[in-house]
């Protein structure tokens, strides 16, 4: 039989009838006991508690059971795990492969809440971290120590957008030390426009919040391992707690249907715009993965399938603050927030000093204030115009 194509893959998988017992979709199985009836069969359950059995409800339920055999089909992991958030996908990733004593590297353009977990969390049980340049590619090698354990990736990067070497940094860690465990934030490619695991990648992170469950009505993480990696991912995450409810389960199992779909309208929009403001005299520079004008761009044409809604653009000028309110309360379609994903279009402004402390590696002063944008499925006109009309008030050249 042939290999399915991802739009067939995304509509097929983690539907056997086990899940949906007749129905289109994975049925929501909402428990905590599950009750046995013989000491025989108990005794089959503790056996089989990790290979995807009714056990305790913490360990999941059918519902589960379908998203997460889903998710490995998807990414080409052994399992996948899940978090009530993006974050405690991030966390309990990295806190399941290391101790006291250990090191770890992290990209200096990772989420802002990733790098605040290394500078509380990991600080205070004596684990240390370093950032490196996104763009370092094989000279990661020079900062391996003996003692590190956990290697974190992200590209896209958060808000600037580096796209990443993967496979150079990946061959130099292996090269130095087979051992340590490669972890990337894949949330930007929804884990399908860039396929971790077959770069040799260790663990596979996503926000499922973002565009698996599509609507922004959900929060859920995902982190999808290689054989090498998953039993221990899944045992230290257990010990942690980590279990997300089935009704949110329920609904990135149903997100996964549409997903090809939406990404496809997502990235036709946002690459449209992104050329339309890359001739905007107001502008300086776009960072937009499949434009020419990204740092790494060429990685993200050898690497990836495709690309989301998910950019920024830099201004040539620091708006005032009263220029940015101006700006940011008098748009009609572009909402602010600090997700993204969803069918609607959202834009965030940050301005330099905020973005430098953000940045955590030497990297040239962004002097401009920076917009991020996600862009929605609404109407690409309507959205140009939105944006030109912010222009407008801006007045500035």
């Amino acid at each position: 039989m042939t290999e399915k194509k991802l739009e067939t893959l995304l509509v097929s998988a983690g539907r056997q009838k086990r899940y949906t017992q007749g129905a289109v979709n994975p049925l929501i199985q909402r428990t905590s006991s599950v009750i046995f009836d013989t000491v025989e069969d108990l005794k089959q359950a503790l056996e089989n508690r990790t290979k995807g059995e009714l056990f305790y409800g913490r360990r999941g339920t059918l519902t589960h059971f379908a998203f997460q055999e889903a998710m490995s089909e998807l990414e080409g992991g052994a399992g996948c795990a899940l978090y009530p958030s993006g974050t405690a996908a991030i966390t309990h990733s990295i806190l399941a492969f290391v101790k006291t004593g250990d090191h770890v590297l992290m990209t200096g353009t990772a989420y802002e809440p990733t790098q605040e977990f290394c500078h509380h969390v990991l600080k205070k049980m004596e684990i240390s971290a370093d950032y490196f340049d996104p763009m370092i590619g094989e000279n990661i090698a020079s900062l391996i120590q003996p003692n590190t354990k956990v290697i974190f990736l992200e590209s896209p990067g958060s808000l600037t957008m580096e796209v990443q070497d993967i496979p150079a940094i990946v061959r130099a860690i292996r090269q130095v030390n087979s051992e340590i465990v490669i972890i990337i934030d894949n949330t930007w490619a929804a884990g399908v426009l860039f396929k971790a695991l077959e770069f040799g990648i260790d663990i596979s992170i996503q926000s499922a919040t973002k565009y698996i469950i599509g609507h922004s009505d959900g929060m859920l993480g995902t982190a999808v391992a290689n054989a090498r990696c998953w039993d221990q991912l899944r045992e230290g995450s257990y010990l942690l707690g980590q279990i997300a409810d089935p009704d949110t389960v329920y609904m990135a199992n149903r997100g996964l249907r549409t997903l090809a779909v939406r990404l496809k309208q997502h990235e036709e929009n946002s690459i449209k715009i992104a050329k339309w403001l890359a001739q905007r005299p107001e502008v300086a520079e776009v960072y937009h993965p499949a434009l020419p004008s990204c740092p790494g761009h060429q990685f993200f044409q050898r690497d990836f399938t495709g690309s989301c809604g998910l950019f920024s653009f830099l201004l040539n000028t620091q708006l005032t603050p009263q220029q940015l309110a101006d700006y940011l309360d008098n748009l009609s379609h572009f909402k602010m927030a600090f997700s993204w994903g969803g069918f609607e279009s959202l834009i965030l402004g940050i301005q330099p000093e905020m973005l430098q402390r953000l940045r955590q590696y030497p990297s040239p002063q962004k002097t401009g204030t920076l917009f991020r944008l996600h862009i929605g499925l609404e109407n690409l006109q309507d959205l140009i115009d939105d944006l030109e009309a912010g222009f407008a008030r801006l007045a500035i050249r």
